[in-house]
């Protein structure tokens, strides 16, 4: 099997949905650390395997992927002893296609990205609207989550790796409220047990709140 190698930070959700998924496949790897707040990522080396200079950046065998989603659906077809964290079944796939699709649109562009970005520019007051924006964000997943253990079905997906990443580095905005979301809660402390967790997940997550405490920020009243 070649040596894979995975460029990005700790504290990125979309490189930890990447970690996540490696380690659900057990898959080997090199991490290469990336500082996009220095702006290591803007370097002549680095925009070369990737022009868009995002992070997660996946290096296979000389070939150069971006984008979480685009990474552990393709980690999952090429590694993959089964096809259960990315079902072939088209419907069943549909869903989880639906599921990172919000990931990407709702729950990263419109709820993290959105508070993040002016947040590291130097603004700590943060538009009471965004606060709206997650807490949508929590009844969506709700919903999603009301009759399932998983947020694409009853068995565990890719979906749950870039969902569960990106919501837990919101919780550094607003927690999630266990009385108002107990699907949510559920879910979250599901996927707490994975054995890979702790190490793919929730280290990067404690880095990341510690960035957003340090920013001072606060919502409008």
């Amino acid at each position: 099997m070649t040596k894979l190698i995975l460029y990005g930070l700790e504290a990125s959700p979309p490189v930890r949905a990447t970690k996540l998924t490696l380690a659900a496949l057990d898959v080997p790897y090199t991490f290469v650390e990336v500082n996009t707040r220095a702006k290591e990522n803007l370097s002549k080396e680095f925009l070369q395997k990737n022009p868009q200079h995002t992070v997660p950046t996946l290096e296979d065998d000389g070939h150069f992927i971006w984008d979480s989603h685009a990474i552990i659906a393709y980690l999952v077809s090429k590694y993959g002893k089964t096809d259960s964290l990315y079902p072939k079944d088209l419907l069943q796939r549909a869903v989880v296609d639906q599921r990172l699709h919000f990931e990407s649109g709702v729950i990263f562009a419109n709820g993290l990205r959105s508070i993040t970005k002016p947040l590291f520019a130097g603004k700590s007051i943060i538009p009471r609207e965004r606060y709206d924006a997650i807490i949508e964000i929590y009844d969506f997943l709700e919903t999603f989550l009301a009759v399932n253990d998983y947020v694409a079905g009853k068995t565990l997906t890719i979906a749950d790796f870039s969902i569960i990443s990106t919501v837990t580095s919101l919780e550094a905005f607003v927690k999630v409220d266990t009385a108002k979301y107990p699907k949510v809660t559920a879910w979250i402390k599901r996927l707490q047990k994975l054995p890979y967790y702790e190490e793919a997940n929730a280290k990067g997550v404690l880095i990341f709140e510690s960035l957003i405490k340090d920013s001072n920020f606060a919502f409008e009243s």
